[in-house]
């Protein structure tokens, strides 16, 4: 609760905490592990298409860096579309189902006090205990990699890798 109050502070447009934040919490409960599993960085979200400008992210997470002791990355969604190769997006939630997996496609926010979910594949693909190549991904081998980089089956041993044609094993 508190990143989320630091963040909502920020009066960030259309914004969320994302991808590890909400994802790695529900993982870790659905392995039944009492200690949530360390982060690298929070992925905070936001979509603002009148000011793109990468040093106002860096400047959010300055103010950030003060407040909560887990590096942020704070990323504008309306210029994401760009490395992403994408077709330009028109608010978080759009930018959020482009992800490469529906499991990380899951945003947080508190919005007049109240905690809200972003998810524009709902929330049962996260708690399958799955991860799930997105359809939309233009590149299926960018899926492979993350989930062999991230290590993730080492960490959630339960966890089934689904691509398009059904359960795989990476």
């Amino acid at each position: 609760m508190a990143l989320l109050k630091e963040t909502a502070a920020l009066a960030l447009p259309d914004w969320c905490l994302a991808a590890g934040f909400v994802r790695n919490l529900v993982w870790d409960r659905l392995h039944g592990y009492s200690k949530a599993s360390p982060l690298n960085d929070i992925d905070v979200i936001y979509f603002d298409a009148s000011l793109t400008c990468e040093s106002r992210d860096q400047a959010y997470e300055d103010r950030l860096r003060d407040k909560i002791p887990v590096p942020c990355s704070v990323k504008n969604q309306a210029r994401m579309h760009i490395r992403n190769g994408d077709r330009p997006y028109h608010s978080s939630v759009d930018a959020l189902s482009c992800w490469v997996e529906l499991e990380t496609a899951v945003g947080v926010r508190l919005a007049k006090g109240r905690v809200e979910f972003i998810a524009p594949f709902g929330l049962a693909p996260l708690f399958s205990g799955t991860i799930t190549l997105n359809t939309k991904c233009r590149n299926p081998q960018a899926f492979t990699r993350r989930v062999e980089r991230k290590n993730w089956r080492e960490i959630w041993p339960n966890l089934q890798v689904v691509k398009e044609h059904g359960i795989s094993s990476i």
